[in-house]
């Protein structure tokens, strides 16, 4: 699996200044701190996420070094491709002279090569070909406002890799058997030189195993994965805001040879609604009436999120934009619930028949106005 984004992690774009990146990681911090979330795990691993990122992108020599393996690739493992189309074995367009990429220091992680390792799952030995966990999905998913704010389910598609039936995952043939990848020695990993860096990259020929068969799988020519579509029904908690995320263990692609199941993350992002606004947990409605309701005072019933009618009773002169609070009518979260707010929107006639008319320049006239 690749290596975090330390720039996501923070939530800042790669372009921002050190004092963004200072102030960005306070505030995370703060919130995340383990004694302001003493009972909370995922706070405190957050917390521990947060102080990774920083002590790289807060140091400018080690975010310069950062910077330049994001551009290199160096963070994307998943890449097959290999420069130049060049084959070279386990050190093609290694550069000389220059430091090699994995040997850099960046403090609490130690040298990169570490970094390396825990990112391509140890690029300087032949991946063992035992267990390994299925793949994670990470995704977004657009619900109804309706459904987010009271709950609900919806259903998902997914298409994830999952091992291949026909092989078990060996990416092997029928009777073939496995050997040494003549690409890069058995290593997993071969290397590439751009400037002063080599960077390792998986293996483009045995993704990584550091082992080919001697005749590949005919379902998943060798790669010993396949992709497969994944329906799912997700059931959305009540109260539910846009980029809040839910975690389906065990719910992403099958694992290999044995291997536990991934994982899949689900973004949620609530789409507008054409009568509601919100504001925490409470619920806003516009309710349109004339200038006689308003002005005389009258009885108005607006509907709640559920379907519920309640009655509001306008005061004389009421004033456009005049809010009314409706208890307990508004967005449920555990054992909070917010308010219904009815905001009084005053509309004034286009168009007015000669009677209208006739009446409202009366109106006008008592209270001292001409036409």
């Amino acid at each position: 699996m690749a290596q975090k984004d330390f720039y996501a992690v923070l939530g800042v774009s790669a372009s921002a200044t050190a004092d963004e990146i200072k102030k960005q990681y306070r505030r995370l911090a703060k919130q995340h701190h383990p004694d302001s979330n003493k009972s909370d795990a995922k706070s405190a691993e957050r917390f521990k996420e947060i102080s990774e990122a920083y002590n790289v992108l807060g140091d400018a020599e080690k975010r310069k070094q950062y910077d330049e393996m994001r551009r290199l690739g160096a963070f994307d493992p998943f890449t097959r491709s290999r420069p130049g189309g060049a084959r070279g074995g386990a050190q093609a367009g290694r550069t000389g002279g220059g430091p090699r990429v994995e040997d850099i220091d960046i403090g609490g992680f130690g040298g990169l090569g570490d970094l390396f390792s825990s990112m391509f799952g140890g690029g300087r030995d032949p991946r063992p070909m035992g267990p390994e966990k299925g793949q994670s999905v990470e995704t977004t998913l657009e619900i109804p406002f309706r459904v987010a704010a009271l709950g609900g389910k919806v259903p998902i598609e997914l298409e994830v890799n999952e091992e291949c039936t026909t092989c078990g995952g060996t990416g092997a043939a029928k009777g073939a058997r496995m050997q040494v990848c003549p690409e890069c020695s058995g290593r997993g990993t071969i290397s590439f030189g751009q400037g002063s860096f080599a960077v390792n990259r998986p293996c483009p020929l045995c993704l990584g195993r550091g082992q080919v068969p001697t005749e590949r799988c005919p379902t998943c020519n060798g790669a010993g994965a396949s992709r497969s579509h994944k329906k799912l029904l997700i059931t959305v908690p009540e109260g539910t805001e846009s980029d809040s995320k839910i975690r389906l263990k065990g719910q992403g692609g099958r694992g290999m040879r044995g291997g536990s199941n991934g994982d899949i993350l689900i973004t949620f992002m609530v789409k507008p609604d054409p009568e509601y606004e919100r504001d925490g947990l409470d619920l806003i409605v516009h309710a349109p009436v004339n200038i006689a309701q308003a002005t005389l005072g009258s009885k108005i019933s607006v509907s709640t999120l559920d379907e519920k009618r309640v009655t509001i009773t306008l005061p004389k002169g009421t004033p456009s934009g005049k809010r009314f609070r409706v208890r307990g009518q508004g967005i449920g979260k555990g054992k909070h619930k917010g308010d219904l707010l009815v905001e009084i929107r005053v509309v004034v006639p286009e168009q007015l028949s000669a009677e209208q008319e006739r009446l409202m320049k009366q109106f006008a006239a008592a209270g001292g106005l001409e036409y």
